[in-house]
């Protein structure tokens, strides 16, 4: 019987293979290979979708040999990735045409900011999402505006755009499959949520040809098939990374919720059949699975682990994220310093394109480990605004599944329990993005009968319990919107 499923897991800053093992229920192998970012702009992120693919790949075969499984031994091939990320690529050849322009990019702000308050409603409405430059629709249309060789491709009806899983699996099919699923179609803000299809009213506003655009489709089936050197390979899955990390964390009952603490941080409580139209939050689709939708209420938050990365790799005032935890329980507090870290703007709850990040409440008294432990709380204030946000819509959080590599920090997940004043639950393994995806493979390709055994398999490392009262929770999240406040105006 086969027993290996390989995830694939393409992120905002490296490209990763993983080889599970189904009769193990363990990860077996990790290859990892960073890729180049490029900043050609203030707030301009770009990155090459053909280096990106070509690295992905190198991790996959490396992975592969490195487990020392047979081929014959595989079952399949599953995909989560950067979300909203945008590639052009030719439709006969495959080669991306235009650096990706990713997520975190904000070239269209401007465009965003003046789309009229009337069609801003509508988008809500319709496709669940706050219109923001984070979204895939305003880059799509700068690409088609902007870039020749993307025109030129568009004329000669040779052009393909995409979300970053639509060109990986482009690539892996050889042109065979142009196809993305609904979690990744979501996050367009070109997708109608409710009636599950590219909004017409929207590709006609901002000139997006449907024809350009891959077909959605849903999991719990075998969706294309690889063309590997090593012979064909079932791919069973894709799903955007947010969503594949709230699947992997077994979030399947309505009112269990997941932060992931990487590169951002990025909160979804599963809320049922139905999608919530928070004013704050995104709605948006956790997947589908043989038609049937499964929706998610979303908080994102653009920084997070940058908040650590930015401290080591910048300010050179650290030197890893396990001695930001140290160096953080060693104090009693910051201090009153405050870190808001609006490096390229301000997510949910406040939507603030154009705010500037800022380090509040500095006397002469405050020291490096009080900014240190100032930039970890940071994060866990910010999720707790989201996660009270979510509770406004009577979905009460149960409990908080917390994954990512922020989340080995003890400190902080201690700190959030803190906060929330609630039980925040870190699983044996790390991999719960990937691990979504590969469920979802095993699901699609028979290996897994359903979602009760697929839950049976998720197993708890550590559960951090609430250690602070209800006057010093309070004084503390007041003083942090007081330093919102502060720093992106009220």
């Amino acid at each position: 019987m086969k027993r290996y499923i390989i995830g694939l897991d393409e992120g905002t800053t490296s490209a990763r293979t993983l080889i599970y093992d189904v009769k193990e229920n363990k990860i077996i192998c990790v290859v990892n290979e960073k890729f180049n970012q490029y900043f050609p702009k203030p707030g301009w992120v770009e990155q090459d979708a053909n280096e990106i693919y070509k690295t992905l790949e190198t991790t996959m075969y490396n992975a592969i040999k490195e487990a020392k499984i047979k081929f014959d031994d595989i079952i399949g091939i599953g995909i989560t990735n950067q979300r909203e990320t945008v590639v052009a690529w030719n439709k006969k050849t495959g080669e991306s045409v235009f650096p990706a322009i990713v997520w975190q990019c904000r070239r269209t702000s401007n465009f965003c900011e003046n789309i009229k308050p009337s069609l801003k409603k509508y988008i809500k409405k319709t496709t669940g999402l706050i219109v923001d430059a984070y979204f895939s629709a305003s880059k799509i249309k700068w690409l088609l505006e902007n870039n020749s060789k993307v025109k030129k491709l568009l004329n000669d009806d040779n052009l393909c755009i995409g979300t970053i899983d639509s060109y990986i699996t482009y690539r892996l099919t050889n042109g065979k499959s142009f196809i993305t699923d609904t979690s990744n179609a979501s996050r367009t803000m070109l997708y109608n949520i409710n009636t599950m299809d590219y909004d017409n009213k929207l590709l006609k506003k901002f000139n997006i040809p449907r024809q350009i655009l891959p077909k959605v489709v849903s999991n719990g089936k075998q969706l294309a098939v690889a063309q590997t050197k090593l012979g064909d390979i079932p791919i069973g899955s894709i799903l955007g990374d947010q969503q594949s990390s709230l699947f992997g964390q077994g979030c399947f009952e309505i009112g269990l919720a997941k932060s992931t603490y990487g590169t951002g941080c990025f909160i979804l409580s599963n809320t049922g059949n139905k999608p919530f139209h928070n004013k704050r939050l995104l709605s948006t689709i956790a997947w589908t699975i043989n038609g049937e939708t499964t929706y998610a209420l979303e908080g994102s938050i653009f920084n997070a682990g940058t908040v650590v990365n930015w401290m080591i790799d910048d300010l050179k005032i650290l030197e890893s994220n396990k001695i930001s935890s140290e160096i953080s329980n060693s104090l009693t507090d910051t201090n009153g310093v405050y870190f808001v870290p609006a490096f390229t703007g301000m997510g949910a709850p406040y939507w603030k394109t154009y705010a500037k990040g800022a380090i509040v409440g500095l006397t002469r008294g405050t020291t490096r480990d009080h900014i240190i432990r100032a930039g970890l709380e940071s994060i866990a204030y910010n999720t707790y605004d989201i996660i009270k946000c979510m509770e406004e819509d009577d979905i009460k959080i149960k409990e908080l599944r917390v994954d990512g590599g922020v989340s080995r920090n003890d400190f902080l997940m201690q700190f959030q329990s803190n906060l929330l004043n609630t039980k925040v639950i870190k699983p044996s393994s790390s991999e719960c993005t990937v691990l979504g995806t590969i469920y979802m493979t095993g699901l699609a390709l028979g290996y897994f009968k359903n979602l009760s055994e697929i839950k049976k398999l998720i197993e708890v490392s550590k559960i951090y319990t609430p250690k602070m009262n209800n006057t010093t929770r309070n004084e503390l999240h007041k003083n942090w919107i007081k330093a919102v406040q502060q720093t992106i105006g009220k």
